[in-house]
């Protein structure tokens, strides 16, 4: 590459699932039948929202923020996987594979931050009903959203920054079906003491702290549930948050196992595994958890499509 980073290394080749054509075929239409939900669903979440007035509410709005994240992380890593897959092109260009780190470290990360946001909105959803409008204002839920990108971008261009001053001098076997920092890093001939730093700082910020929010926002949300007297009333306000709640645990604990436990032979498989579920499956399921639980998206969805129902 060029002679300021001193990059000898100019594509890198990526690990597949199997050299087994018949599993490949499998994985082509199962990974193909994911990104066509994926794409479809959240494009339709965030038409939905957009143009039923009834569902221009705080929550909704983080709910576009969502969609258009996981399109975005479908759109970086499926493509490529699939190439990989139906005509078995497993290289990947020295560029193409920093797109796809800066791409995906960005849906990742403002993913969790927009989550940790969510999970405030409930908790004033159920905990302070009576000043909902107040505190929930459009200014603080759009300040919340510009900093969620604004964070997420600055972090995963300081990332993507800092992978570009490593020498890669081969080998350049990635160890995994995608281009992240850490499989980078294992590749890299030049120290990597500053990107270790980094991403210990990232890990704790993204990952930890906001795990932490999230879950004081649901032990708050728990014991306001278990205050209120009623059968009916504890349904209807778990109703608000369940959904949340689901994508938050299903997201939360894919990222735990992949980047938290130690790295072995049978974890790096598995890790790949794991890496499908909040690439490819957790933005196909995200669409339908909130459609499916949800009856203020179901009722606006037979508003826009009464002829199908």
């Amino acid at each position: 590459m060029s002679a300021g980073n001193h990059t000898v290394v100019v594509e890198f080749i990526l690990q597949g699932f199997s050299e087994d054509p018949q599993v490949r075929g499998l994985l082509s239409v199962l990974f193909l039948l994911l990104y066509l939900i994926a794409l479809v669903g959240n494009s339709l979440i965030i038409t939905l929202i957009m143009v039923s007035p009834g569902l221009h509410t705080p929550m909704y709005f983080f709910l576009v923020n969502l969609a258009v994240l996981d399109i975005i992380c479908t759109n970086t890593v499926l493509p490529k996987l699939l190439e990989s897959l139906v005509i078995q092109v497993d290289t990947i260009s020295y560029q193409d594979c920093l797109t796809q780190l800066f791409f995906l470290t960005l849906s990742l990360g403002a993913e969790l931050l927009l989550l940790t946001a969510m999970g405030f909105d409930r908790y004033v959803a159920i905990c302070q009903p009576l000043r909902y409008g107040t505190i929930m204002s459009w200014p603080l839920c759009t300040l919340l959203a510009v900093a969620v990108w604004t964070i997420s971008v600055v972090n995963t261009s300081v990332h993507t920054g800092l992978i570009t001053q490593l020498n890669f001098c081969g080998p350049n076997h990635i160890q995994h079906f995608l281009c992240e920092v850490p499989s980078l890093l294992l590749l890299s001939c030049s120290p990597t003491i500053l990107n270790d730093i980094m991403i210990i700082m990232a890990d704790v910020y993204f990952g930890v702290v906001n795990f932490f929010l999230t879950l004081a926002s649901y032990g708050y949300i728990v014991a306001s549930i278990l205050r209120i007297r009623s059968a009916s009333g504890k349904r209807r306000a778990f109703s608000t948050c369940s959904s949340h709640l689901l994508v938050v645990t299903l997201y939360y604990s894919t990222l735990i196992y992949a980047y938290f436990l130690p790295v072995s032979g049978a974890s790096m498989e598995n890790g790949k595994v794991v890496a499908v579920l909040y690439t490819a499956v957790s933005p196909a399921l995200n669409p339908l958890i909130y459609t499916l639980r949800n009856k203020d998206v179901k009722a606006a969805l037979q508003k826009v499509t009464p002829a199908s129902w």
